[in-house]
């Protein structure tokens, strides 16, 4: 392990978070809430403990597989620390247990609250709350790469065992370009929700802060009831629509950008993650007209496409209290909690990609049982997926359920019952927000234990970086200098 690039790749990374608190910090000093000081705090620690990492000079520059998973790990546990500060400082949560998990919840864009009351939050604070949405939605690794793109030769491995998916690709050589690029839409996307937002009768502040957790696929809002608040259909089309297009692999847009259409439609990702959302928003609104919960489609295909928009892009906003609703429909959704979006999303989940190789791995073993001497192999888009994807794609199902039975055993612990206690393991390790009864979309997380907290933080993370870094972190082999 070569602790000098690791310590000196996290300098780097601390002092990009303390970049992006000039966003919030400028807020404040805007509305004069009484929370600058706490930003500004904030900052000085970041740059007094980020400065003296960035001086470390490693004499070896490379970054090989181990160093990029230690990075990403440690990285976003430090992260979620340090921009717990805000949310302390200020008073808006004077638990810093709580703090933490907000924080986690907002840079691992899960959207899971312990607040009561947000609409009374500091300007600044609101906006650092939705603000790490945008930030952690793609990346703050591919971020820091995109700003400092010094950080080393093989940065590449940072970028693997950050972004989601199975398989992570540059979509031009330079892996900086590629991350500058990557960025530049999602900005573009960013603000063409803003103006949409404004246009459909939001404020700027409130089209700023909604358009960042869309995005970020987080979720959090400025309004206790999040964008049921503003009881608009427009509204309400405008973020399902940017909702969907945050769960498409955002690489694709880059053909579109360059007019190759015919490669986008052709992603067999993207139209299995379309058919499940048009899928799921029919057989619901089938669900909802037939037992009477809606009289009309319109409005049941409002409020459906909407929240199985939410729930499937792991964004977790609520129009609508999916609580109420029949068994069906409440099953569908947590079904579709799982798949989460596409690979090279803002989205969590276990990824469409993944269950895509999964079920040609699980139809070539079949084929062998049948035909012993036939060769099968499984493809994507046209090309061979290698054994070793797809040996990492059964892996990660097998840890992904250790990790999931593991929490809820721990959450057990608080006694609740088992949909608030199953969902809230689901709702964060697959960083939706919401989950049923307790912790459903008019619900919070308030009331579990600081374990169950900490634990959830813990879920949360583990869920963004997709599970390996962290646990990477616990094996020997790992720290080996050889």
């Amino acid at each position: 392990m070569n602790l000098r690039i690791v310590l000196r790749s996290l300098g780097m990374l601390l002092v990009c978070e303390c970049i992006t608190l000039f966003v919030p910090t400028l807020t404040a000093l805007f509305y004069q809430d009484g929370d600058l000081s706490s930003f500004l705090l904030t900052m000085l620690i970041i740059l007094a403990c980020g400065v003296p990492l960035l001086l470390i000079k490693p004499k070896d520059q490379n970054i090989y597989p181990k160093e990029g998973f230690a990075i990403v790990a440690i990285g976003w546990l430090l992260i979620s620390f340090f921009g717990a500060f805000p949310f302390y400082f200020s008073g808006a949560i004077p638990s810093f247990v709580d703090a933490f998990f907000e924080s986690s919840s907002g840079f691992t864009t899960t959207g899971s609250t312990i607040l009561t009351e947000i609409a009374s939050l500091p300007h600044g604070i609101a906006l650092w709350r939705c603000f790490t949405h945008w930030v952690g939605g793609m990346g703050i690794l591919v971020l820091t790469i995109a700003l400092l793109p010094s950080m080393g030769m093989g940065s590449m491995q940072v970028m693997k065992a950050e972004s989601p998916g199975p398989i992570v690709g540059k979509i031009v050589p330079k892996l900086a370009t590629s991350a500058k690029i990557l960025y530049c839409i999602y900005l573009g996307l960013t603000l063409l929700e803003v103006v949409l937002l404004m246009l459909a009768g939001m404020s700027f502040y409130d089209a700023l802060l909604h358009s960042f957790s869309t995005l970020g696929t987080g979720g959090f809002s400025n309004k206790n009831i999040s964008v049921g608040y503003y009881d608009s259909a427009l509204i309400d089309g405008i973020i399902t629509v940017f909702m969907i297009l945050s769960g498409i692999n955002f690489s694709l847009y880059y053909f579109v950008l360059k007019g190759n259409l015919k490669n986008f439609w052709k992603d067999q990702e993207l139209r299995l993650y379309l058919f499940i959302l048009s899928t799921a928003t029919l057989l619901i609104m089938i669900n909802l007209l037939t037992t009477g919960y809606y009289t009309s489609v319109g409005t049941a295909f409002r409020y459906t496409s909407f929240q199985v928009a939410s729930v499937m892009t792991t964004t977790g906003y609520a129009t609508a209290d999916y609580n109420l609703w029949p068994m069906f429909s409440k099953i569908l959704l947590l079904l579709i909690m799982f798949a989460g979006g596409c690979a090279g999303s803002t989205g969590g989940g276990i990824k469409i990609s993944r269950i895509l190789i999964g079920f040609r791995s699980l139809s070539c073993s079949f084929k062998r049982i049948i035909h012993p001497n036939g060769c099968y192999v499984v493809r994507l888009n046209g090309k061979k997926v290698d054994s070793q994807t797809v040996l990492s794609v059964t892996t990660y199902f097998f840890v992904y359920m250790l990790v999931f039975f593991t929490g809820v055993l721990i959450i057990s612990i608080n006694n609740f019952d088992a949909a608030t206690t199953i969902t809230s393991v689901i709702a964060t390790l697959n960083n939706i927000g919401p989950g049923i009864e307790m912790v459903g979309p008019m619900g919070n997380f308030s009331a579990f234990s600081d374990l169950s907290k900490l634990t959830f933080s813990m879920l949360m993370i583990i869920g963004r970086v997709e599970i390996y870094p962290i646990l990477l972190l616990m094996i020997p082999e790992l720290w080996k200098k050889n």
